[in-house]
């Protein structure tokens, strides 16, 4: 039986989980959470009632959280790209930066859709100068960070970078990272390239207008 993903392809959190299956060619089937398939939902809701996405389903288990979920590939459906070193303190590293990547890039991103989302002009201001703020400082702090590397930890392709892929894409409509951050662009567009994000983003385009914030021309 193969595994199935629930999620949204406009998702970021379900891109994330997506760009690991890709990266190893790991048979899934995509059961997408949207009006126009209205019946995955209710198994979903019976698999996990929190409601959140994307769920990955292998038989009976339910894996929740996209970093989990990528941990659980690699325990049960490895593949030639490994996306946690087998070293523990390196696994650390790309750990943290997974988290970094999650908490201080997408959820300012998300504090910005949120204020947009409400419909309220002020309540929309306040929560993009508040996301623009946060995003500074983390294109400020990563510019260090990756200077001399390829990829988020190293010169190898990992959890951290499933995780900088769709936070930096939506980062930079939010708050476009701009010519004081060279290495961060660079990094950007390496990630835009990886055929494993290329494929989510492509699968993505057709949902750009529920963006509140506008999608821009260009990616």
């Amino acid at each position: 039986m193969p595994l199935v993903l629930y999620g949204h392809p406009f998702s970021s959190y379900t891109q994330k989980a997506l760009i690991a299956l890709y990266e190893n060619a790991v048979a899934h089937e995509f059961r997408s959470l949207d009006p126009e398939t209205p019946q995955h939902a209710p198994e979903w809701m019976r698999r996990w009632p929190l409601r959140k996405f994307p769920l990955l389903v292998d038989g009976e288990r339910n894996v929740v959280e996209t970093s989990i979920i990528i941990e659980y590939l690699q325990l049960t459906h490895p593949g030639p790209v490994r996306l946690l070193p087998e070293d523990p303190m390196a696994a650390l590293g790309v750990r943290f930066l997974d988290r970094f990547f999650d908490l201080h890039v997408m959820d300012a991103v998300q504090q910005a859709v949120a204020g947009a989302l409400t419909g309220d002009p002020a309540k929309r201001e306040d929560a993009v100068l508040l996301a623009r703020e946060r995003l500074e400082r983390a294109y400020a702090w990563l510019e260090g960070e990756l200077a001399d590397r390829t990829w988020a930890a190293g010169e190898s392709f990992s959890l951290a970078d499933c995780a900088a892929a769709p936070s930096l894409f939506y980062a930079d409509w939010t708050h476009p990272i701009g010519a004081d951050y060279p290495i961060v662009t660079a990094y950007r567009a390496r990630l835009l390239a990886r055929p494993s994000f290329a494929r989510a983003v492509d699968e993505a385009r057709r949902f750009r207008h529920y963006f509140p914030l506008g999608a821009p021309p260009g990616d």
